[in-house]
């Protein structure tokens, strides 16, 4: 209680702080940005002009078709603002499919010139299984606009995505062989992975002609070099490769050490002896009970008034330990503690050595790779980009996006971050630390000890949202929460076969019995219960066996 009163004190302390700040700096006035770019977001009262949501459909099992994008995107301001009038693209549901895409007014051709790609993402409600990704669309496709989806064409797809568990920085393009015409996406192989909070985060693409690129995460270079070194798959594929048709000789010796065949078990090697020994030094403690029972019945135990004899046997009662061990070293016969034996060796193996007749690791030898070509200048073999597409499925709601920038000025896109992003993460950050003790509340209102009904019922209603769309992923992520529910399953099942059970047992025929002192007579005989032996078997009797 006192914890918690302390907390609500901080937390009235805090909110008279902001509303103190609120009153002496009012927050900072939205004004677009007079920066030119070929593609400049700030989601201002005409976005819809520019942006269209996916009306993409996809078969269904029975032959029907049915929306692949349900979720739903609204322009609006963060729900915890800093910056007056600024709204951003928010994808509002929450484990939905997301897309959304917008043209550019001209095709990006980024062979000569730097491409510079920039945008915000905020994840208001944290992150939980989002991604916040764009895609780079090809030229020829940014018009798909309602049909926009997973299938559509595009360049290069960039930005965060939170893996569940895990978070990453996509850096993705997509390049053409020249010898197939396919397209095979490479990936960067060691992707910055940063931590993410509730508040706005800023990234940012560099792609440079000479094949350099560089990741920056709130301005911040994460991961820097050349397309031709640090992707996965390799934008070029080995000259050589080993020849398929190639095989070991059944001669190659491969193994490097053998056992010495000239070595000898030495003759005092006794494999014999055991691991221990007992401890012939060992003395029997003084006060050692030898005649008393580690565990007697219990003297107070009673039989049940229940109970009955000829139906439950001889009725016994339940042991305890023994009082008179708790205060002797020990009861019953004493055994000699073991040690180990000095004598033991184990079982002798001869010792290893280089095998003579090593001839090394075999390996198929190389042939000319026939799919082989040399592409040093990949970046001018991506497509041109016609258009950018969100287009991405997340547990997580209300993922925020804005002031996005694609061009070719690195200039351009820091006067922009300074404008926007270097305003707005300080204000960002000093509301949450003033609100800290409101989020301390709020976590203690949380906390299973204060409330464990509520609590409990937050996690379980997270983990079966989850399940409903992918079960494997929900014991994945809260392994806990699905133990716990699994095995709350089982109970109750259990508890109900216990119930039923003892039901059922306290159910007893009525049978008309005679008196002991009565002789059967030969109608009691015949109504008496003969075992059934199953059909083509033989009789047997199954006498009850008394508990003695």
């Amino acid at each position: 209680m006192r914890r918690v009163a302390l907390s609500t004190l901080l937390a009235l302390a805090a909110s008279s702080v902001l509303a103190a700040d609120s009153v002496e700096e009012p927050k900072p006035v939205f004004t677009p940005t007079e920066i030119k770019a070929p593609f400049l977001e700030q989601f201002t009262e005409d976005w819809s002009n520019r942006w269209t949501p996916s009306e993409a459909t996809k078969k269904t099992p029975v032959g029907g078709e049915t929306f692949s994008y349900v979720g739903k995107w609204e322009v609006e301001e963060p729900t915890i603002s800093v910056i007056e009038g600024k709204k951003g693209l928010v994808a509002k549901t929450k484990a939905a499919h997301h897309a959304i895409s917008a043209p550019f007014a001209e095709a990006i051709d980024f062979s000569e010139k730097p491409l510079v790609v920039q945008y915000e993402v905020k994840y208001q409600k944290g992150g939980n299984c989002g991604g916040g990704y764009i895609k780079l669309l090809e030229d020829g496709f940014q018009t798909e606009g309602k049909e926009f989806s997973d299938k559509t064409p595009w360049s290069i797809m960039f930005g965060p995505d939170l893996t569940c568990p895990g978070t990453k920085i996509h850096f993705i393009f997509r390049h053409k062989n020249p010898i197939t015409g396919e397209y095979e996406e490479k990936h960067l192989a060691t992707p910055p992975k940063p931590t993410i909070e509730k508040l706005t985060n800023l990234y940012t693409l560099i792609v440079n002609p000479d094949n350099t690129y560089d990741v920056l995460f709130n301005g911040e270079s994460k991961a820097s070099g050349s397309l031709l070194e640090d992707f996965k798959p390799p934008v070029n594929p080995p000259a050589e490769i080993d020849d398929p048709e190639d095989t070991k000789p059944d001669d190659w010796v491969d193994v490097k050490r053998i056992p010495d065949p000239d070595a000898v078990k030495p003759d005092d090697w006794d494999e014999e002896e055991p691991y221990e020994i007992p401890d012939e030094d060992a003395e029997k403690p003084e006060g050692w009970l030898d005649d008393e029972p580690e565990v007697i019945p219990d003297p107070d135990a009673e039989k049940p008034e229940e109970w009955d004899d000829e139906e439950d046997g001889d009725w016994i009662a339940p042991t305890v330990p023994n009082p008179k061990c708790i205060e002797a070293p020990g009861c019953g016969e004493w055994k000699r503690p073991m040690k180990a034996n000095p004598l033991y060796k184990g079982k002798w193996y001869a010792p290893m050595i280089d095998n003579p007749a090593y001839i090394g690791e075999w390996a198929p030898r190389k042939i000319p790779n026939p799919d082989f070509f040399e592409d040093l200048t990949p970046v001018k073999s991506l497509n041109k980009i016609g258009g950018i597409g969100i287009e991405l499925w997340t547990m997580t709601e209300d993922i925020l996006f804005d002031n996005i920038y694609i061009g070719h000025s690195v200039e351009d896109a820091n006067a922009l971050k300074a404008e926007t992003f270097d305003v707005k993460k300080p204000l960002e950050a000093a509301q949450s630390k003033a609100k800290k003790a409101n989020d301390d509340v709020e976590d203690e209102e949380l906390a299973f000890l204060d409330d464990p009904i509520e609590y409990i019922r937050t996690k379980a209603f997270a983990f079966v949202d989850l399940a409903r769309l992918d079960p494997v992923l929900a014991f994945k992520t809260q392994p806990e929460v699905g133990a716990v529910i699994a095995l709350s399953v089982i109970t109750f099942f259990g508890m109900l076969g216990a119930l039923f059970g003892l039901v059922g047992g306290s159910q007893k025929p009525v049978t008309k019995s005679s008196k002991k002192t009565d002789a059967p007579t030969p109608d009691d005989k015949q109504k008496e219960t003969a075992p059934v032996a199953p059909a083509g078997g033989e009789k047997t009797e199954t006498p009850v066996k008394k508990r003695k």
